[in-house]
């Protein structure tokens, strides 16, 4: 008999090489209908795995991310399989999921194109085989068998991933006529899928090199129901017009240029100026809790990143080491911030009336993500954290967490965002060796996150297995205006990283003792944030951040100087205002400036520069009536200013 021990910490005996299905079909014979995968002391697996020990488990359904994902992995396998039903002897490269769906990277016959005319065919096809019901049937396969099975399909793709795998380690996976070389997990069969969307084609080299051949991407969608398909389509209609790329391109805030670098983006002046005004309202909010700003380099040696165990851990994710002219000297582009910030706080002694140090950085770091996975600012290559990090005594910590929770709070309401889940990440006490630190500094962590979560009164889902590798957390999702969760904020307490780094405080007793650690990133990566934050708006910002809050439209050249007056003296006020001196009807500069969401549109003629005033048009709401300048100043500056400090209550 083995113990599996469920998400709610109950214990139940079971047979040795009891599946996933089985534990199911024993909690409930609904839940086993509608379970998709289950995780293991955390490894996401396949339901029809035996399990051979004890173990933590967790049974994933649609309404989880791991079960989506499991969903949409098999459904990239199924799609391949109809693929070469149509194209026999296409050859394939990867096919992983993404945030909403999945992909396959595929190499047509020659003298084959596919378009988007031949989705339609393709889909029927899909759905065709899904109600097979066909059994998805995982195989452990010897290296040189792989090899062996992949030369005689003559798919060269496969075969040179299976020339960088461990001999041992190899999986296949079969579902009718179709074998792909895999990882899983997977459904236990294709029947689960009921619904399809093929939603794009696009061009892709293989493995992102364009030194290598460009493969044809097919990307697509699954549901278990045809219901949730046909939201997903009204959603994703929705989702175009609030495509932050979209958006970002009209309203002129970032720009991706090829000649600079996939996933790297240029912010333009306006956005600029969006980052500035949230940098500038989170530092206001932070000097308030007693934080101090620092800025670390954008390299460090790479010995610093294997002392905090980055290197170890998400070494093949990070940008190659950057070598010298000098023998043996290595450096890296900066993966994370905490390292640097434990340097500063050693920089010199520290007694525990010192504590709690605070310290602040928008520090930019940079991360390897394939060119597959890059997706506008959601996901890039070099991201700005609003990162901190609090050195505190144990007895400061549960005060300390309690704060930072209160500082997301305050984003969240200066940023209407109502909806919202928060989550406790545990480590799986099963799995252990996946963490660094010892038992007792991880309970110390995760009770002082369950007790904090308490006192708030906050209402939480707790996850086994979900935690950094070296200390528990706490992680924020919000919903936007589609209903898209999205995780934002996030706290972590760490034991770990102070140890390695040999970090000390003199106590009251003179005795040395460890500082306890806390990461903090309430809008998380500023890109990221950003984005959300445009779809969420549609562009349409609050007054206190929207880039430009005022443009002043001459109704002819006649006016332009009278319309330079009345913007600079806004400016004076420090209203970011701009002039539409174009050489076009009123009407048109009126169109334009409503379709960039500028708040307010300031109407100058003869009347107004006569009387040193201003016709007064509002965001959605048309004619406001005529105001003197100095009263319309007046107007904007208490409007923001009652916006942030409605926030701050």
């Amino acid at each position: 008999m083995i113990k599996i021990t469920l998400p709610d910490l109950s214990v139940k005996e079971f047979d040795k090489g009891i599946t996933g299905i089985e534990i199911a079909e024993a909690i409930s014979s609904r839940l086993a209908k509608e379970v998709l995968a289950i995780s293991v002391n955390g490894e996401v697996r396949d339901l029809t795995r035996p399990v051979e020990t004890d173990a933590s488990i967790k049974l994933y359904l649609w309404e989880d991310l791991q079960g989506r994902e499991t969903f949409w992995h098999s459904s990239a396998h199924l799609m391949a399989e109809a693929i070469e039903f149509f194209y026999p002897g296409t050859k394939f490269g990867i096919g992983p999921t993404v945030d909403n769906g999945f992909y396959y990277d595929i190499d047509l016959p020659e003298g084959k194109i596919l378009t988007d005319k031949d989705l339609a065919g393709i889909e029927q096809k899909i759905i065709e085989l899904a109600r097979t019901k066909s059994p998805i049937v995982r195989n452990e396969i010897s290296k040189a068998d792989a090899l062996k099975l992949f030369t005689e399909k003559g798919d060269q793709y496969k075969i040179e991933l299976i020339t960088d795998l461990q001999d041992g380690t190899i999986t296949t996976y079969q579902q009718g006529n179709f074998t792909d070389l895999c990882r899983g997990p997977h459904l236990p069969n294709m029947g689960f899928i009921k619904a399809v969307k093929l939603t794009n084609i696009a061009g892709a080299y293989w493995r992102g090199n364009d030194k290598n051949k460009m493969l044809t991407r097919v990307y697509g969608i699954t549901f278990p129901k045809q219901k949730l398909l046909e939201e997903y389509l009204v959603l994703l209609e929705e989702a175009k017009k609030r495509d932050h790329r979209k958006i970002g391109k009209e309203m002129e805030l970032f720009h991706f240029s090829p000649n600079v670098g996939m996933g790297l983006p240029l912010w333009l002046p306006k956005g600029t100026i969006l980052r500035e005004q949230l940098e500038k309202f989170l530092k206001k909010v932070q000097r308030k809790f007693g934080y101090e700003q620092v800025i670390t380099p954008h390299i460090g040696d790479v010995s610093l990143y294997k002392t905090s165990g980055h290197f170890q851990k998400y070494g093949k994710d990070s940008f190659q080491p950057i070598r010298t002219p000098n023998e043996g000297e290595e450096y890296m582009l900066k993966p994370m911030n905490c390292p640097h910030h434990c340097e500063i706080y050693k920089y010199k002694p520290r007694s525990y009336k010192d504590l709690p140090v605070r310290m602040a950085e928008f520090g930019t770091v940079y991360r390897y993500e394939q060119s597959g996975e890059l997706h506008g600012l959601t996901r890039v290559r070099s991201f700005t954290q609003d990162d901190a990090h609090i050195f505190c005594r144990p007895d400061q910590l549960k005060e300390e967490f309690i704060k930072v929770i209160d500082i997301i709070f305050i984003i969240f309401k200066a940023l209407d965002f109502k909806e919202y889940s928060a989550q406790i990440s545990l480590r799986d006490p099963n799995n252990r060796e996946k963490y660094i630190g010892s038992d007792e500094n991880w309970e110390k962590a995760e009770n002082a996150i369950i007790e904090a979560c308490t006192e708030k009164g906050l209402k939480t889902k707790t996850e086994l297995g979900e935690a950094a590798f070296y200390g528990p957390k706490l992680d924020f999702m919000i919903k936007d205006a589609l209903g898209r969760s999205w995780q934002l904020g996030t706290i972590q307490v760490d034991y770990n990283l102070p140890e390695r780094f040999g970090l000390e405080y003199i106590g009251a007793d003179d005795k040395r003792h460890r500082p306890v650690m806390i990461h903090r990133a309430p809008f998380g990566s500023m890109e990221r944030f950003c984005a959300v934050l445009i779809e969420h708006t549609v562009g349409k910002f609050p007054l206190w951040l929207t880039p430009e809050q005022v443009v002043v439209l001459p109704i002819s050249e006649k006016y332009n100087e009278y319309a330079q007056k009345v913007s600079n003296q806004l400016n004076i006020s420090d209203i970011r205002a701009g002039i539409d001196d174009r050489n076009e009807k009123i009407g048109r500069k009126i169109r334009d400036n409503e379709m960039k969401h500028i708040p307010y549109l300031l109407i100058v003629g003869e009347k107004e520069a006569e009387n040193n005033t201003v016709s007064v048009r509002r965001q959605g709401e048309g004619d406001q009536g005529s105001m003197s300048v100095d009263a319309f100043a007046e107007f904007i500056v208490k409007e923001v200013g009652n916006q942030l400090a409605e926030a701050y209550i």
